[in-house]
């Protein structure tokens, strides 16, 4: 064959083989990540939390809800869901099936911005060139039922930790949770949930969806020592050896995922279990959920 002809056969060969394992592997290869987390007083006993996040589910993705709900075999004493749950008009049954027995567990959650606005065809190339704050809610969006969303999950016992702070017991502790709306669309308010954690708690978690820095600097201020976020997806297409390509939002792309420290607190942000519809692929960085176990931490 001519080489000026193999070389771009080549080189198209490659990127559809690529996009076919974007779209129809890695987007459906779920994982289950595990870390330990020395936050807890001494002499407790481990605590299980498992942080799920940007499920973005349309009721057809049967796949994804059964993954979902076999989750409840990792026996979690806590499930923190950090937002973008639904993608789409007629999921919210579908969510609720898909957590299924999760929610008989105590649970707490914040909303993401498509948790309230259904998700729009858009430029990809664009979040090269912006910082993924928008700002401002957007307008002339489809309005999708976040309310009954809402409402199901606290039926169930869950917490919304939505500027609010919430006092529970998890195994034999006492925890404190406060979170803060979607900081991507501007309804962040930590000033509503400002101020120093209780002393009385045994540890104190900080939900948000979007991981932007001025809200894990309040809440790592405020003495929160375990800050929860989703939002990146861990970068959704990431290069590997390098890594997340952006975030979109503030945070640096060496912690889009996984679990960090920031100013002395630690830090986990959620890969996330899907993806907008508009854009079903995931390279170099599979579908995920999180068990982190609670451990006293190290003298």
């Amino acid at each position: 064959m001519d080489l000026r002809y193999a070389v771009p056969l080549g080189m198209a060969a490659a990127a559809t083989a690529t996009l076919g394992y974007a779209a129809g592997v890695e987007l459906r290869w779920f994982r289950l990540r595990r870390y330990e987390v020395p936050v807890l007083p001494q002499g407790r006993r481990p605590v299980r939390i498992l942080h799920i996040s940007d499920a973005h589910l349309t009721p057809s993705q049967r796949r994804k809800m059964a993954w979902l709900r076999a989750l409840d075999a990792t026996s979690p004493d806590l499930v923190v869901n950090t937002g973008d749950s639904i993608a789409h008009e007629d999921a919210v049954p579908a969510f609720l099936s898909a957590l299924g027995p999760l929610l008989d567990r105590p649970g707490v959650f914040v909303f993401g911005s498509n948790d309230y606005y259904a998700p729009q065809l858009k430029n990809p190339f664009r979040y090269l060139w912006q910082s993924g704050r928008l700002g401002e809610p957007p307008r002339g969006m489809l309005r999708l039922p976040w309310g009954d969303l809402r409402s199901r999950m606290t039926a169930a016992g869950w917490l919304d930790a939505t500027h609010r702070r919430h006092r529970l017991r998890v195994g034999d502790i006492d925890v404190e949770v406060t979170g803060v709306d979607d900081s991507h669309i501007g309804l962040d308010r930590y000033d509503t949930v400002a101020g120093p954690v209780d002393s009385g708690a045994d540890v104190h978690i900080g939900m948000m969806h979007s991981p932007e820095p001025a809200n894990l600097d309040a809440f790592a201020a405020d003495g929160y020592e375990l800050l929860l976020a989703g939002h990146t997806h861990g970068g959704q297409v990431c290069v590997p050896g390098y890594g997340a390509v952006i975030t979109n939002c503030g945070i640096d792309r060496a912690r889009a995922r996984g679990l960090h420290r920031h100013n002395g607190a630690w830090l986990h942000v959620s890969a996330g279990l899907g993806t907008s519809p508009y854009a079903p692929i995931r390279f170099a960085c599979p579908p995920e959920a999180t068990l982190l176990t609670l451990l006293p931490r190290v003298r």
